[in-house]
């Protein structure tokens, strides 16, 4: 079963004192599921990548309660965001949030060899 929420109200802004940006807060139909969080999360990163003002945003923890808080939104990006917003929940609602059994992109095998790739020994840095 799929999960679907939508932005219920305008944006409202608060001042994010000694760090850079603002934070925006905007209502959703309801309370979404961890999944469903998680899943705008990705697609609204999907959507920011290559704009230029989005490095302070920080979307970790982007849906808090009924409502996505953005923090470190910045004058710049501000006027796109709306869109890359709304495509991102679009996207999600439109994902198969519900419990399934996701496969892994890779064996055990290939993991072990791209961790020992990732050496944190005395070699070159």
């Amino acid at each position: 079963m799929s999960e679907h929420h939508q932005i219920v109200s305008d944006a409202r802004g608060e001042p994010l004192p000694g760090s850079v940006g603002v934070r925006v807060r905007i209502q959703l139909s309801g309370c979404p599921s961890a999944r469903w969080s998680r899943a705008l999360r990705v697609n609204l990163s999907n959507e920011l990548v290559g704009h230029v003002a989005v490095g302070h945003m920080r979307l970790n923890d982007i849906v808090q309660g009924d409502q996505i808080v953005l923090d470190g939104v910045e004058a710049s990006e501000a006027p796109t965001l709306a869109g890359s917003l709304r495509r991102a929940v679009e996207a999600t609602n439109r994902a198969e949030i519900g419990e399934q059994n996701l496969t892994a992109n890779a064996e055990q095998e290939e993991a072990d060899a791209v961790a020992h790739q990732v050496t944190l020994g005395d070699g070159p840095s």
